[in-house]
C-alpha cells in the first residue's frame, strides 16, 4: 500500500500502556521516560475532574488488548495530533458498541511518540444511568455539555466529539459511513477557546458491529436512543481489522459569536475533511471485512 501524503502510520507503542507489578503487587501504568510523563499527571493524584488513577488502568489494561489483538487497529496520521495542550478530535461514529470512541482514545494513549488522555463528551442517556455515571466521570468523560468542554480545554486537556450523537452510533449497515447532520456546538466551543480542530475517521466499526435494525420497543423500555440487532446477535463486535485516520490540525477566525450560517460554514469544512479521511480509509482496504491488520507503509518500505 503506498504512502499518502500527510497520513503517517505512527507504530504502536507496547510500552506506553505497559503494566508490571510494583513491590506492592499492584498492577500499575509501565514504562519510563517522558513519554509517560506527558500524561502521567492525570494519573497521579488529585484531579478536579474526577480522574481516577486505578480505574483508567482497569479500563484501558483490556482496551489495549482489544485494540493489539481482537480488533487490530492500526492508527495513521497521529503526528497531527498536538503532544501537548488544548485539542478537539472530531471523530465519525462507526458501528452502535462504542468501540470507535473506545478505539479512538487507546490509540492516543499508545502513541510511542506523544501519548495523550483523550476525555471524551458522553451522550445525556449514558450520564443519566447512576450506575455508568461514577465510572465514565472516573475515565475522564463528562456530559457533553457546553460548560464541561470549556473547562476541560481551558485545562489544556484533549476532548473527543462526536457530532453526529446518537443519530451517527444508530446508522444501519446500509448507512455505513454516510454522515448524518452534525451539531454545531463544537465549533462554538473551538472558537470561543481557541482550540485546533482534529478531524478523525474510524473505519471498521460498521463492520465489526453492521446495525440491521433497531427494536424501538426496547429502546423506550431502557430509555435509551436505540436497541441495535446486529447478525452476531450479541452486543459485541466481530474481529474485524480496523483504522483510525487523524487529519491535520484545523483552526477557524472567530470567538464563537458568529452567526449560525458562518459557523454551519465552518462545521462543513470540517465534515468535508472527514470525509475525505473515511474516503480515504475505504479505498485503502483490501477488502469490507477485514481481519488481519492494515501493513505499515513505513515497515513495507523498508523492506
Amino acid at each position: 500500500m503506498e504512502e499518502r501524503p500527510g497520513l503517517r502510520v505512527a507504530p504502536c507503542a507496547e510500552e506506553a500502556l505497559g503494566l508490571f507489578q510494583d513491590p506492592g503487587g499492584h498492577r500499575r501504568f509501565g514504562g519510563s521516560g517522558r513519554r509517560n510523563d506527558r500524561f502521567g499527571r492525570f494519573l497521579r493524584g488529585f484531579d478536579r475532574f474526577g480522574l481516577s488513577r486505578k480505574t483508567l488502568i482497569r479500563a484501558y489494561s483490556p482496551m489495549a488488548y482489544v485494540y493489539r489483538h481482537y480488533l487490530k487497529v492500526t492508527a495513521f496520521g497521529l503526528q497531527n495530533v498536538p503532544a501537548t495542550g488544548r485539542s478537539l478530535v472530531i471523530a465519525n461514529h462507526s458501528g452502535g458498541l462504542g468501540a470507535d470512541a473506545a478505539m479512538i482514545l487507546t490509540s492516543l494513549i499508545l502513541n510511542d511518540e506523544a501519548p495523550r488522555l483523550g476525555q471524551g463528551m458522553a451522550e445525556y442517556f449514558l450520564t443519566r444511568s447512576p450506575f455508568a455515571r461514577p465510572t465514565l466521570r472516573k475515565l475522564g468523560h463528562l456530559t457533553g455539555l457546553p460548560e464541561h468542554g470549556e473547562q476541560l480545554l481551558h485545562d489544556e486537556r484533549l476532548v473527543l466529539v462526536f457530532p453526529e450523537g446518537a443519530r451517527g452510533a444508530g446508522k444501519l449497515y446500509k448507512d455505513r459511513y454516510k454522515l448524518v447532520r452534525m451539531g454545531t456546538g463544537f465549533m462554538r466551543l473551538a472558537l470561543k477557546t481557541g482550540t485546533p480542530i482534529i478531524p478523525c475517521a474510524f473505519i471498521g466499526g460498521e463492520e465489526s458491529f453492521p446495525q440491521l435494525f433497531h427494536i424501538k420497543w426496547l429502546a423506550k423500555l431502557v430509555n435509551g436512543p436505540f436497541v441495535p440487532v446486529a447478525p452476531q446477535l450479541v452486543l459485541f463486535p466481530l474481529p474485524v481489522a480496523c483504522q483510525v485516520y487523524y487529519g491535520p490540525p484545523m483552526r477557524f477566525e472567530g470567538d464563537g459569536s458568529e452567526p449560525d450560517h458562518v459557523i454551519e460554514q465552518y462545521v462543513d469544512e470540517v465534515r468535508h475533511a472527514m470525509e475525505r479521511l473515511i474516503s480515504t480509509g475505504l479505498d485503502a482496504r483490501p477488502r469490507a471485512f477485514m481481519f488481519d491488520r492494515m501493513p505499515d507503509p513505513d515497515e513495507e518500505q523498508s523492506r
